[in-house]
């Protein structure tokens, strides 16, 4: 039998283990003392790198639809707080240094959480698709991703609608689990989100126009079964565009997808492994 972890044993041992998380965090934060984007402008910079909308009530298996309402809820929220901030030269983005603690004094209500397996309410729930917007459009920057977590292994929901490749999510625990890039560039860039009644909306802007585009695209996709499991698999490739040749710079492999799949399968092409 697996020896369960601390965090495993109880209610309490697992709230401890959150606290010296967070405490931890802060602590490395502070020893490291990494300068971190918080000045924010109203007035937009002049070149639009990159758009994304993102639909805010999805078909999640059988998820209630209250945890919908309430995700959107959060997001109304947590948006201003990020949106219109400057990102200068040698600035890291952070995404819960600028969110800070959801609370429910602040207004944040149950959403859909991920925990291990399952699918299951928590405060601020419904964030994360906030990271992954934020993540997607960063992909077609040339801003560095430092800190990026995932669901690894698991591919908890059928597609309904889905408009980037799986695999390219981001997954966030205040503050432990953030989402964080670097701007290694001499450019400043600024983050502009908002909110509407169906869509999270999000732009990345910049003081100059850019050398290159970037495009995101998922290859090799398929199903298998391994061992009675099913199995999501493919590979997301990221390329490098000069925009004043259209020559092809770069294409780096970014995620591989190997995730086991946990709703109903039946209506897959699933290939057998033998």
């Amino acid at each position: 039998m697996k020896r369960k972890l601390f965090s495993e044993l109880s209610p309490l041992t697992y709230q401890i283990s959150i606290k010296k998380n967070i405490l931890q965090r802060k602590l490395i934060d502070f020893i490291q003392a990494e300068p971190l984007a918080q000045t924010k402008q109203e007035t937009l910079l002049p070149v639009s790198v990159y758009k994304h909308t993102s639909l805010i009530r999805r078909k999640l298996g059988n998820t209630d639809l209250t945890l919908q309402e309430n995700k959107a809820a959060n997001l109304r929220i947590a948006a201003p707080k990020v949106s219109t901030i400057l990102i200068k030269p040698n600035e890291t983005f952070s995404f819960w240094y600028l969110v800070g603690k959801c609370s429910v004094s602040a207004g944040y209500k149950d959403g859909v959480t991920i925990f291990n397996d399952s699918v299951r309410p928590g405060l601020g729930g419904g964030l994360c698709q906030f990271t992954n917007l934020i993540h997607w459009i960063v992909l077609h920057s040339p801003l560095e991703i430092t800190e990026h977590h995932h669901h690894d292994g698991l591919d908890l929901f059928p597609d309904y609608g889905r408009k980037i490749p799986f695999g390219t999510g981001t997954s966030i625990v205040y503050n432990y689990l953030d989402y964080r890039f670097k701007n290694n560039t001499p450019n400043t860039y600024q983050l502009l989100i908002s909110v509407s009644e169906t869509h999270l909306n999000g732009e990345l802007r910049s003081d100059k126009e850019q050398a290159y585009s970037y495009h995101i695209s998922a290859e090799n996709e398929y199903f298998s079964r391994e061992n009675g499991e099913v199995y999501r698999n493919g590979q997301i490739f990221r390329k490098c565009i000069d925009k004043r040749t259209g020559n092809l710079l770069e294409k780096k492999l970014i995620k591989e997808n190997h995730a086991r799949v946990l709703y109903d399968t039946t209506h897959l092409d699933i290939q057998e492994n033998l």
